[in-house]
């Protein structure tokens, strides 16, 4: 048996963060909020920042990155990013995080501990953006967020992991008959945006008939979705009783497995 735990410290539009733990290793996917809402979130699972080993990025979108640059200034960790993701968000950055990024090419793979972290590509509206795959002996994990749609590099990647952190973003009809902007309803709508609920549905529904057991439902739009009405799409497509979904929160930590 394969031990690891998934906890979402934070997702939505305001900030992401996911951490993943083993008995070896602890790695977090995105740094996103605040420096101080991130460790305040690590705290109360018992953790503080200097436990981490490594942080990986999947793009350099603020709700993504935000954290890093204060973090960075007092815990020196390697912080693993695209090559052109970084490029962007060195334009921007006003503190020395430059040291401490590991630069990438699109497909990458790094060693922490004993787990085996592999990028893959995903569609979203950034320079560049990433969804990763980690193993854990035979065990895998997989991550997959702001993604416009489910590309068949998506699908490879997260065929046969036990668990996956997926999108879940917006409702269609809360989206188009809210208040954003046309062009952002349809930047969101497309294939560079986010995944709606039902596509997350059929996806996770395919996932589950070849292996899949726990799903984590994640960067909710808090303006265009709703937790009930996303966990309700997602499990009539699951149906089956021996998955476990859950869904990621905004304001608290959220532990998946």
């Amino acid at each position: 048996m394969n031990k690891y735990s998934i906890t979402s410290l934070y997702s939505g539009s305001k900030g992401n963060c996911v951490l993943i733990e083993t008995e070896k290793a602890k790695i977090l996917i995105d740094a996103g909020k605040s420096a101080r809402a991130l460790c305040q979130a690590l705290g109360s699972v018992g953790l503080d920042f200097s436990n981490i080993d490594a942080i990986f990025i999947t793009h350099e979108h603020t709700d993504h990155v935000s954290a890093l640059e204060v973090l960075l200034k007092k815990h020196q960790k390697p912080v693993h990013i695209v090559g052109i993701s970084a490029q962007k968000l060195l334009l921007r950055s006003v503190g020395n995080i430059e040291s401490s990024l590991c630069i990438h090419p699109p497909k990458f793979s790094v060693e922490v501990g004993n787990m085996t972290v592999e990028s893959f590509p995903t569609p979203h509206d950034s320079e560049f953006s990433v969804g990763y795959r980690i193993s854990i002996g035979d065990t895998c994990i997989g991550y997959a967020t702001d993604i416009g749609y489910v590309t068949d590099e998506i699908r490879e990647n997260l065929s046969g992991c036990e668990s996956v952190v997926l999108e879940c973003n917006h409702d269609v009809d809360m989206l188009m008959n809210g208040p954003y902007p046309y062009d952002l309803k349809l930047r969101i709508r497309s294939n560079r945006g986010h995944l709606s609920n039902r596509d997350c549905a059929d996806f996770a529904a395919d996932l589950c008939l070849i292996g899949t057991k726990n799903i984590l439902l994640a960067h909710l739009s808090e303006e265009n979705n709703d937790p009930a009405l996303a966990y309700d799409e997602v499990w009539s497509a699951i149906s089956d009783e021996e998955v476990n979904l859950k869904i990621a929160s905004q304001y608290e930590p959220i532990k998946l497995i």
